[in-house]
């Protein structure tokens, strides 16, 4: 394909990606107030005489300018576009990849997408958990004589935020799982970067999180640890099968001296059929 071509199914991937977007955005409008009721739940979790209760007596949120319910409505719904058509998105991702791998490597997109859907909301619903005591913690910062009286934007966007940092975060042993599938990442140099690698995830972890508070960094970085080594881990059995297979070849017992011969082999492309009565060679040079 020519940089023009790749341009443009770049666009087309794009568009179909946001597409997915605007209509899970569409959902995010639609159910709104569900969406509002279940993410100012660790708000409303704090103590009765730490958080605001209003004229009502319930767990209350409050905004200061006429279009914060508008603008806070329309974020909602984006973001909750962006987590309902993940798996969407991330297959257009994968399809705009996938051209260039070989076919062995393109059977893979069920599982890419699946398992990062997996993980993008394994992520999310561990934000959700945290939220809870990141949010305690941080409240009870202020003293008993404070009444926590949260603006509803700030809140929603500290909440979307951890969401998303979580979610994002735990696609990182997919990453390196895929990176050393299609043999960009061995093992082996996964095994030497191992301890930097997992002091970075502490740093992201501290830098990443909205709230910078010590139990969020500590929720976020050693879940994402733990996934890290288990993709070295895989990868690891990985090259090792593919080493197996490499030494049980017919090459394995020529001497180091001694060149292998030529493997004239063709394997069938995508849209291309063998020509009747000629050489395999002859017909790809064709």
């Amino acid at each position: 394909m020519s940089l023009r071509d790749h341009i443009a199914e770049l666009r087309s991937r794009l568009l179909k990606a946001l597409l997915f977007v605007f209509l899970g955005a569409v959902v995010g409008w639609i159910f709104y107030p569900q969406i509002i009721d279940v993410l100012k739940q660790p708000y409303c979790d704090l103590p009765v005489d730490r958080r605001f209760q209003g004229a009502s007596g319930g767990c209350q949120l409050i905004f200061t300018s006429p279009l914060d319910g508008f603008m806070l409505r329309m974020k909602v719904g984006a973001i909750s576009g962006v987590i309902l058509a993940a798996p969407f998105w991330l297959y257009q991702l994968w399809a705009f990849i996938t051209p260039g791998l070989r076919r062995r490597e393109r059977r893979w997109t069920v599982s890419f997408v699946g398992i990062s859907s997996l993980l993008f909301a394994a992520g999310a619903v561990l934000a959700y958990l945290t939220i809870e005591n990141a949010l305690a913690l941080l409240v009870g910062l202020a003293g008993d004589s404070a009444l926590a009286v949260i603006d509803i934007v700030k809140y929603m966007s500290f909440v979307t935020s951890m969401l998303l940092v979580f979610g994002v975060a735990f696609e990182l042993p997919l990453l390196v799982v895929m990176l050393n599938f299609v043999g960009i990442l061995p093992a082996a140099r996964l095994r030497r970067w191992q301890r930097l690698a997992v002091f970075l995830i502490f740093v992201f972890a501290a830098v990443a999180t909205p709230s910078q508070d010590p139990f969020s960094m500590l929720m976020l970085g050693i879940p994402m640890a733990l996934l890290f080594e288990l993709a070295v881990l895989v990868a690891w059995v990985h090259d090792r099968r593919k080493a197996r297979r490499e030494a049980a070849g017919s090459f394995a017992e020529l001497p180091d001296d001694v060149a292998s011969p030529l493997d004239l082999t063709v394997e069938p492309v995508d849209g291309l059929d063998p020509v009747d009565g000629l050489d395999p060679v002859d017909d790809v040079r064709r």
